[in-house]
């Protein structure tokens, strides 16, 4: 009897052991994910130099280097963008002839084996999480809106359901129009919701810290945006929610920035000089809207080593002149913008891991507030923000015009909120320039800036 006792013992304790593991963390409260991007999120995205054809060798290769050069900067996320669940997709576009797609029982894409060999027997992306996360840094994963065709075409199970099968919550409307491979879900069908918790509660078991969601932004798709959100805070793990691409209508500014940490304000950005000046055009209406947990987003990094298998262009060290991505990353920086670098971190040269480890600069993104534009017209741009922590005054100034001439730009100092005699300091260069008192004014040439503290 007493034997007998003892193995219930070891079988209640057992099963609930195993109830307990099962058990997923608790929901989170509304709004609550504004909590996970403080400061704006920065890290690395396959995306500019391996297209929809990366590798698990080449994910780990760049979350070496973040660890080794970079963490120390703030630099974390290193996210795997698009058709990672593909085996045989393409440089050059995407390979939407034939397609082969891996998927569950339950209709969600799992990584390529042949592409992320830590992924056989089920695994998913969960060696790769651990993997990045043992270096101190987080994983993230690009995904399409919708539902895929195969699961739809197949009546696949949706879990968490009495039966629903994905042929019930899908529709042909509003399918996107440039990758095929998803259709709509109906957000208000029987399943619909259960169908987003599923994908994330698998995210959540991964290990996935970000998600860059694409086909959700333009058009606005708030009926699905709305799934997702719902589907992050019910899964338990705070995963920062990026949607892609832009342009994010300024009509929606008031429902994105309740329900993602960060949105595309433009299409994709490349290396070419009329995407930055687009962008500076664009940023001007999303100012207001820069807050601590919502970032508007100006899209990745086009600089360093790019398009190695990429989806446009040929390989190539990014064609921004070495002043235009000084202007570039300017923009980002005192915009505030989420930082994630577009080229392959290994192939860095000096100049380039110059840009992205420069104290002061990153020092300004991560903590100045009240960005505001000074002016933009046809030829130049003035952009201020204050640091209340340390009382330094930022002035970015940008000679967007496409002369061949050095423009002179002065700025009163008064309009950013200083008086008397300041001294200045040439954040790119760590140079002093002495002090200055009632105007501030500098020659730059065509596409190049100024970054500026004032103490």
């Amino acid at each position: 009897m007493k034997r007998l006792l003892l193995c219930v013992a070891i079988a209640l304790t057992m099963m609930a052991c195993n109830t307990a593991k099962e058990q997923k963390p608790a929901p989170f409260a509304k709004g609550e994910f504004k909590e996970w991007a403080q400061t704006p999120p920065m890290g690395w995205n396959s995306w500019d130099c391996y297209g929809p054809t990366v590798e698990e060798k080449e994910v780990k290769a760049n979350a070496d280097y973040m660890a080794e050069k970079l963490k120390k900067y703030g630099w974390e996320y290193i996210v795997v963008d698009i058709r990672w669940f593909v085996e045989n997709d393409k440089a050059g576009g995407y390979n939407q002839t034939d397609p082969r797609y891996v998927l569950d029982e339950f209709g969600r894409y799992q990584p390529a084996v042949n592409r992320f060999p830590s992924a056989a027997d089920g695994k998913g992306f969960k060696e790769l999480a651990d993997y990045v996360h043992a270096k101190g840094l987080k994983f993230g994963i690009h995904i399409m809106r919708g539902i895929p065709k195969e699961a739809v075409a197949k009546k696949l199970p949706i879990k968490g359901t009495d039966g629903i099968t994905a042929d019930q919550i899908y529709s042909t409307d509003q399918q996107c129009r440039w990758l095929r491979d998803n259709y709509t879900i109906v957000a208000d069908r029987p399943g619909a919701q259960e169908y987003y918790n599923s994908i994330f509660d698998m995210y959540a078991e991964w290990g996935v810290d970000f998600v860059k969601i694409d086909d959700i932004s333009r058009p606005y798709h708030q009926g699905e945006i709305e799934l997702v959100r719902n589907a992050i805070d019910q899964c338990g793990r705070p995963i920062v929610l990026s949607i892609s691409p832009g342009e994010t209508p300024i009509e929606a500014a008031a429902h994105v920035k309740e329900h993602a940490n960060m949105w595309r304000m433009v299409d994709d950005v490349w290396d070419l000089w009329r995407d930055v000046k687009h962008l500076l055009e664009v940023s001007q209406q999303w100012y207001p809207y820069i807050a601590p947990g919502t970032w508007p987003d100006c899209d990745m990094i086009p600089l360093g080593r790019i398009s190695i298998r990429g989806e446009r262009g040929e390989e190539r060290m990014t064609r921004l002149t070495p002043d235009e991505q000084y202007s570039l990353m300017t923009l980002f920086t005192i915009f505030r913008s989420p930082l994630m670098f577009g080229g392959d971190l290994p192939s860095n040269d000096e100049f380039t891991l110059s840009l992205l480890t420069n104290e002061e600069v990153l020092r300004m993104h991560r903590e100045s507030t009240d960005v505001f534009q000074l002016f933009q017209d046809a030829e130049k741009v003035g952009i201020s923000s204050r640091n209340p922590n340390t009382g330094e005054v930022y002035l970015a100034l940008f000679n967007i015009s496409d002369d061949k001439k050095n423009m002179e730009i002065s700025v009163n100092l008064k309009s950013i909120g200083l008086n008397g005699d300041v001294e200045v300091v040439n954040m790119w260069t760590g140079e002093s320039l002495g002090k200055v008192s009632n105007d501030f004014g500098v020659k730059l040439n065509p596409h190049a800036c100024g970054l500026y503290k004032f103490k």
